[in-house]
């Protein structure tokens, strides 16, 4: 299985920050951005605005992953990079590939819907209770207390929320609170090819 990362438009080093703090949320050890990322992550290139664009993407991914369309593919994205990213699964999807899931983070204002789950994360409740009428998957995370949109990429292992379970609008009690990145860990054990 292979995760494609999608920033936003921001600096590199918040995606550095990013990965880190949600590769090692469950350890002990203090989360490094100099470690060298892990061989199944695939960060889309940042380049101006094409972060906005599924075209791109998908190339990328093509050019990485030499048409591999049925190795499982999971999306996380994040602000901007959403709308490319939502774009990209899709035509993915289309040319036969295998999008196990798509994992929106402050994806605000982008609509969300496709032929695989979806979930949401969201720096806030209005911004996660607003998202929800652009579509959603039944699982969804909101923080709480609420916390910068940056904070949301740049440090998932701290930040604390709630799990939702959004097809009956109920609080998730299997594991409540938790931080964003516990609850990014949930979700990909879930997908994980048996």
């Amino acid at each position: 299985m292979t995760i494609i990362i999608c920033p936003g438009i921001h600096e590199p080093n918040l995606t550095e920050s990013f990965i880190a703090g949600w590769l090692y949320a469950d350890s002990d050890k203090k989360p490094d951005t100099s470690l060298p990322l892990h061989p199944h992550i695939l960060v889309i290139p940042t380049e101006g605005i094409f972060t906005l664009s599924g075209f791109h993407i998908w190339q990328f991914m093509q050019d990485c992953l030499h048409n591999r369309l049925k190795s499982p593919v999971i999306f996380i994205s994040f602000s901007a990079g959403v709308v490319g990213a939502i774009a990209a699964a899709t035509q993915w999807q289309m040319m036969g590939g295998n999008v196990q899931a798509f994992i929106a983070i402050d994806g605000w204002g982008v609509p969300l819907w496709g032929d695989f789950p979806i979930h949401r994360l969201s720096h806030d409740y209005f911004t996660h209770w607003s998202s929800l009428l652009l579509g959603s998957g039944q699982d969804n995370f909101y923080a709480d207390p609420s916390v910068d949109h940056l904070t949301m990429w740049r440090s998932p292992q701290a930040v604390s929320g709630w799990w939702v379970n959004s097809s009956g609008g109920e609080i998730n009690t299997r594991k409540n609170p938790l931080t964003a990145a516990e609850f990014l860990h949930l979700l990909l054990e879930r997908y994980e090819p048996k």
